[in-house]
């Protein structure tokens, strides 16, 4: 199983790095099929052959998922789009 672990830095607010995060996971979600659901301040998603979730601190953001054996393959490709997006959303 592989594993994907992205840690960001923000200078943020708690509520406009939530904000941020549901972008990010909202365009991620639509080009890979993820639904994802709130809990306090972590949004946990899932589909078919991945789980993770992106948990929110005052001055971090970190993403981890763990991908089954057919996404492992596309781990590059779908950590790539994880930096893009947070990119565009965290500058």
């Amino acid at each position: 199983m592989s594993q994907i672990d992205i840690r960001r830095k923000h200078g943020k607010s708690l509520k406009a790095a939530k904000a941020a995060v549901e972008k990010t996971a909202g365009a991620i979600g639509r080009k890979f099929a993820i639904v994802s659901e709130w809990d306090g301040d972590t949004l946990n998603f899932s589909r078919g052959g991945v789980n993770g979730r992106i948990h929110v601190g005052k001055t971090e953001v970190r993403v981890h998922a763990e991908l089954g054996f057919l996404l492992g393959a596309l781990k590059p490709m779908i950590e790539a789009e994880i930096h893009r997006q947070l990119d565009e959303n965290f500058g």
